[in-house]
């Protein structure tokens, strides 16, 4: 069973989908740490992320799998590699190449084949996995997400920094050539603005309902 969950930077959704995963004993998947492994091997090599063509013979070759619901390389857990300011300044160069999505796309659903799994990101319920079983997109307000934010790194950014931020963030995710961030027509909307986590999970949980007996 595939539960496949989409939705804005910050409103949740990552947090939700492992605790949701770990609820259900379903794995947990990260459509989007897949692209930031392609742009950590990549920086790895001493290659330009902006150089499309070398991007590609990465995606390519690269060998990525799952471990605990963590992204390895060659069998090398990254996981705590993945979220570098290299590769959170070099990840959209990545995924914005529709030849590395494509083959991203394949390689997820390769690692998610025949396994019950709870995953995230932002094409997942439109793109990588329109056929899950149940899907969903979790919002919230910008000025709840920036809230959220603040109170994660308190030592960051000022609030209105991380509130033009998410702003600046959601119009360039909703407007990307490929993979642009949308509500498929038959995912199940909810807002988390005024949700606790838990209170999010028993929604999801009595969607799935029947299927969880």
């Amino acid at each position: 069973m595939i539960v496949a969950i989409d939705g804005p930077a910050g409103c949740g959704k990552s947090t939700i989908a492992k605790l949701l995963a770990k609820r259900l004993g379903f794995y947990f998947l990260n459509t989007g740490s897949f692209y930031r492994a392609v742009t950590y091997a990549h920086l790895q090599k001493g290659l330009d992320p902006k150089d499309k063509e070398s991007v590609l013979e990465s995606a390519k070759q690269i060998n990525i799998s799952v471990n605990n619901g963590n992204i390895c390389i060659d069998g090398k857990d990254v996981e705590d590699k993945l979220h570098g300011p290299d590769v959170d300044l070099n990840a959209s160069y990545v995924s914005s190449d529709p030849r590395v999505r494509e083959i991203i796309t394949s390689r997820v659903r390769e690692v998610a084949a025949n396994m019950d799994i709870v995953t995230e990101g932002r094409d997942t319920t439109t793109v990588i996995f329109p056929n899950a079983e149940y899907k969903f997109y979790f919002d919230a307000s910008p000025e709840i997400r920036a809230e959220r934010r603040i109170k994660q790194h308190p030592e960051g950014q000022t609030y209105e920094e991380v509130l033009r931020d998410i702003i600046l963030r959601d119009e360039n995710d909703k407007n990307k050539e490929v993979g642009a961030l949308k509500i498929s027509k038959d995912a199940i909307y909810i807002d988390t603005s005024y949700l606790t986590i838990d209170q999010v999970c028993e929604k999801v949980v009595s969607v799935m309902g029947k299927d969880l007996t």
